[in-house]
């Protein structure tokens, strides 16, 4: 079951099989890609992905499946990384909250959300060599860019699971945190994203994704932040920027 709340143009996507530790089923993949875009459709300025009980997401919900009968191919390439790259372009800041397990299609999840907060004790890994299948959903990207090729072939052997602060001090997300304030450090992120120049930061995005994407360099990556901070001045909220920096109060910015 895939939860929507809207409020403050802040979306909340919520991820509610706490049974099942949120595993996603192609059922749920569809509610999810309905979300977002009921979410797009609103104009909201922030998303917030989590999920309910004990875990975020343990990945694909493999109940009933017989492998005999399984396309593993067709669940990933036509159900999930549509909706991954739904999700990573969606038309605003996104921010996800990660409590324990986070495996699979879950890790996927957080690959595709912008700002990825994690509790210290999360689990992230691939326990997938007790069920003689594969990383997948950007697992082996994310893993070996950000700890290497060794790094990432260790976890994928032994199955160890590596925890929400191991994984922040890593490089692999944006910052750890106690549990008990995920939640709360999270929606005061979005929050204050959902106030802020909302092109700028897609802009930025955009930029991140070409230096990961397209392995773009140095100067390439300058040449092409000059281009987009000189389209940004006709932009509302560079203005409204430069009008309150000028006339020494905070700005109140449009996302436009």
């Amino acid at each position: 079951m895939i939860n929507l709340h809207i409020e403050n143009n802040t979306a909340e996507v919520v991820l509610n099989n706490p049974t099942a530790m949120n595993a996603l089923s192609e059922g749920d993949l569809k509610d999810l890609s309905a979300a977002y875009t009921e979410a797009e459709v609103r104009g909201v300025r922030a998303l917030i992905l989590r999920g309910e009980g004990r875990g975020f997401c343990a990945g694909r919900n493999i109940r009933g499946i017989v492998p005999a009968d399984d396309d593993a191919t067709d669940y990933l390439a036509n159900k999930v990384t549509p909706v991954l790259k739904q999700m990573s372009n969606f038309p605003a800041p996104t921010f996800a909250a990660v409590q324990g397990a986070c495996l699979g299609v879950g890790l996927g999840l957080t690959i595709a959300t912008d700002v990825v907060y994690v509790a210290e004790d999360a689990k992230f890994g691939s326990p997938f060599a007790n069920l003689g299948a594969t990383l997948d959903s950007g697992g082996h990207a994310l893993f070996f860019e950000r700890l290497g090729a060794h790094r990432a072939m260790d976890l994928i052997v032994t199955g160890d699971l590596i925890s929400g602060e191991e994984a922040v001090q890593a490089g692999l997300f944006s910052r750890a945190v106690p549990a008990d304030q995920l939640v709360d450090i999270t929606r005061a992120a979005a929050q204050k994203a959902a106030t802020g120049a909302t092109q700028a930061f897609l802009t930025s995005r955009a930029l991140i994704q070409d230096l990961r994407d397209q392995r773009i360099g140095l100067w390439a990556s300058m040449e092409k932040e000059n281009i987009a901070q000189g389209q940004l001045c006709s932009s509302q909220d560079y203005a409204e920027g430069f009008a309150a920096f000028n006339e020494k109060r905070l700005p109140v910015f449009a996302g436009r």
